[in-house]
């Protein structure tokens, strides 16, 4: 489908949704906080690449020519304790995490970023930003030797999270660094301290603040003003406020038009994070449902929705997800309407803030009118709307796996019986049932049952599925 006008999204920034305007026509250039490389990936990310990769594909589906770039955090304080701690150096850390981040992406279907910059690969950047905003007069070497920004010179400082300077300032009890000229002044260049890593400077051998690594990425990979830039809503202050103070003061025109910002993922209605110490990581989700599952769990709840990660909900996405695939067991799949009421109402859906939860009740409609053309015996209609529901699956990232190998593999045996095991029991119970034997007919599919395999009978025979 062509390129729409009409995709609003809500901008953090005005605090409304808006017509979409590119600052380019027809191409979009989009910047995502990406992962600090200390640990694995918990739940929380998962939810940010899943929905960006979700942003990324439906603007691409509209007819945008998208870059996405989506930053690695490969130095800083977490990272260099956690080596410290794990004996190993900093390097051999971050690239086994970064390993660890791309096959966990990969199980859910993200698609790489058109860019994936290190902080580590941009130092000449972050170096010469730092001297445009000393330039500019809104930075400065602190007594402590640390180049801090000047929170207080920059006019419009907490607009993106609607903090007022003076009640962030009253609210400050303590002054962490007494080089600062004000508490909340940020460091944007530390001084490194013995055996840590260091970089040449105009102001020592140091390494640079969290904040200021995003700024030198996104306008060094698309220009110092492009028009989304995403993340987590925990970052809106102070990383992408910062971000807009730095990025404005050293180039001093418009940063980015357009922020958007993921909701929560919860647990007991707080915030999963590591520092609270109640999250799960991804690979120990993935042991117990499908990648799948917990993408069409994640793009279930409007992006900008908390999360609330609970067993029953992930159960009932499983259960969600598999009567997608049902619909489309055994169908031949045919050429797709591009004119059809439910396409209309798909996308509709998501020009309106990417509404997938609206999005995906179309792909649940498309499912029982799939359903009732099979009963029907309308082969050609089901083959029409089994080609519309994979195609617009596939621009969330669904449903692209093979209908049958969904429903019966299994990633490992189910309670010790392998899929010819599965088969055996099937075939005995079918020559039971044809013997008129029904005890065992009956004995077979309750012994099934009791190891979580569900059997369909059907005129065209008995096919299985998880429970």
């Amino acid at each position: 489908m062509s390129k729409s006008p009409e995709i609003s999204i809500y901008n953090t920034l005005t605090r409304k949704k808006a017509p979409f305007q590119p600052i380019e026509a027809g191409k979009v250039r989009m910047y995502v906080c990406g992962m600090t490389v200390y640990d694995l990936c918990h739940v929380g990310h998962a939810r940010v690449m899943v929905v960006f990769d979700m942003v990324s594909r439906y603007l691409r589906a509209r007819g945008y020519e998208v870059t996405y770039v989506r930053n690695i955090t490969d130095i800083d304080d977490k990272i260099i304790r956690r080596a410290a701690e794990n004996g190993e150096s900093i390097q051999d850390l971050t690239e086994r995490y970064i390993g660890a981040m791309h096959e966990d992406a990969a199980k859910l279907g993200v698609l790489p970023p058109d860019q994936e910059p290190r902080a580590t690969q941009h130092m000449p950047d972050i170096i010469a930003m730092i001297e445009r905003l000393i330039k500019n007069g809104l930075a400065y070497v602190s007594e402590s030797g640390d180049v801090c920004y000047a929170v207080e010179r920059f006019p419009g400082y907490g607009r993106l999270s609607g903090k007022n300077l003076q009640e962030l300032q009253a609210g400050q009890r303590v002054e962490v660094d007494p080089g600062k000229q004000n508490p909340l002044d940020f460091v944007l260049w530390k001084r490194s301290k013995p055996d840590e890593p260091s970089w040449d400077s105009p102001w020592g051998a140091g390494r640079p603040g969290w904040h200021i690594e995003c700024s030198a990425m996104s306008c060094g990979c698309l220009g110092n003003h492009f028009d989304i830039h995403g993340g987590g809503m925990d970052l809106t202050f102070p990383h992408h406020e910062n971000e807009i103070a730095q990025s404005e003061g050293a180039n001093q025109e418009p940063f980015v038009n357009v922020w958007m910002h993921n909701g929560f993922v919860r647990i007991n209605e707080e915030k999963m994070s590591k520092s609270l110490g109640n999250f799960f990581t991804l690979r120990e989700v993935l042991d117990v449902y499908r990648p799948e599952v917990i993408r069409f769990f994640i793009l279930s709840s409007h992006y900008r929705s908390p999360l609330d990660y609970s067993e029953a909900n992930l159960d009932a996405a499983t259960a969600g997800l598999e009567r997608l695939y049902l619909a489309l067991r055994g169908v031949k799949i045919g050429q797709c309407n591009s004119q059809s009421d439910y396409r209309r109402r798909f996308f509709a859906a998501m020009d309106d803030d990417f509404n997938t939860p609206e999005a995906i009740s179309v792909l649940f409609d498309l499912a029982r009118a799939l359903n009732r053309s099979r009963q029907a015996g309308q082969d050609q209609l089901a083959a029409t709307l089994a080609a519309e529901l994979t195609d617009l699956g596939e621009i969330l990232g669904l449903l692209q796996e093979e209908a049958e190998v969904f429903l019966t593999r299994n990633e490992q045996e189910q309670d010790g019986l392998k899929k010819e095991q599965i088969e055996t029991l099937i075939a005995e119970r079918l020559k039971a049932r044809a013997e008129k034997n029904w005890a065992e007919a009956d004995r077979i599919r309750d012994a099934l049952a009791e190891k979580g395999i569900l059997l369909e009978d059907s005129a065209s025979g008995t096919q299985w599925r998880r429970a």
